[in-house]
């Protein structure tokens, strides 16, 4: 923060919980944004164990913060400590961002999905009408099928390994199948006809699991075959920024996004939320890089 944005009596205080948090991106990527709009405003990191979560959150909106962030392992756990929750959110069944509103009541949303599909339209794809394929069904792959479905896909079918939240995800699923109209299916992963079958059909194909994230560089759950030719490929991870997934899909000619998209863009659209401000994506991309 620099000495045209100092912090004063009047600056208003943007934070994360969780924990740990000391490798969080989020406090460089706000202050940068906040200092570039001239919002007299920090965003710091808390570090919040589970069993001092309660006494945090009930603090924070008589402290004055305009909002926060949550991160893991708090995401479902600041649900019944709010007093209202977005669609999505609910849906999801995890917050990761708190709007402070000015009577002091608190709204938790999930931004994870809307900036995952903010990031395909800013590059040129509408979910809208679309068929998607999600690999994974755990916070990311839950927020981007919510999402997906919320803004008006015409089906989602998702993958998953038979692990304990395969049958939460199915649950999942019929909820937002219900509340939506979209078709949602949940498939288990080691069934490759389905595999090849979705993806074949696919508009878009996205890995919302780990496989690939560094030092795994070298791991990818799909082969080649079952790129479709025009189809969107994106990866919610961002370490390495090119996945072997996306590397494969751009050497056949695919559009491709990568992970640290849907990091920036879900980060702007609390932005708009706490303060109604736009955040510079293209610098906040620079400064990540």
């Amino acid at each position: 923060m620099d000495a045209t944005n100092a912090i004063s009596g009047r600056t208003k205080l943007a934070c994360l919980i969780g924990s740990p948090v000391e490798h969080s991106a989020s406090p460089l990527m706000h202050n940068a944004s906040f200092a570039q709009l001239g919002v007299d405003a920090v965003y710091l990191a808390f570090d919040v164990a589970p069993a001092d979560l309660e006494r945090v959150a009930l603090s924070l909106p008589r402290m004055g913060a305009v909002g926060y962030n949550v991160t893991m392992p708090h995401k479902a756990r600041i649900l019944p400590l709010l007093d209202g929750l977005s669609d999505a959110a609910r849906l999801m069944g995890a917050v990761n961002t708190v709007k402070v509103e000015k009577d002091g009541s608190t709204t938790g949303h999930n931004t994870d999905g809307a900036g995952f599909w903010r990031g395909m339209s800013e590059r040129g794809f509408d979910v809208q009408g679309k068929r998607v394929v999600v690999l994974g069904a755990g916070g990311a792959g839950s927020a981007l099928f919510v999402q997906a479905a919320l803004e008006g896909a015409a089906s989602v079918d998702v993958f998953n390994s038979r692990s304990p939240r395969f049958q939460a995800a199915v649950d999942r699923a019929s909820t937002v199948e219900a509340h939506t109209g979209c078709a949602v299916r949940v498939h288990d992963l080691a069934d490759s006809e389905a595999l090849a079958s979705c993806c074949a059909q696919a508009d878009a194909i996205v890995n919302a699991t780990s496989v690939g994230m560094a030092p795994n560089e070298d791991k990818c759950l799909l082969s080649a075959e079952h790129i479709p030719s025009g189809a969107w490929v994106a990866d919610a991870v961002y370490n390495p920024r090119e996945t072997k997934l996306l590397r494969m899909a751009r050497d056949q000619g695919n559009p491709t996004m990568p992970g640290i998209d849907m990091i920036i863009w879900q980060g702007a659209i609390a932005e708009e939320i706490w303060l109604g401000a736009s955040m510079d994506v293209e610098s906040t991309r620079r400064l990540l890089a």
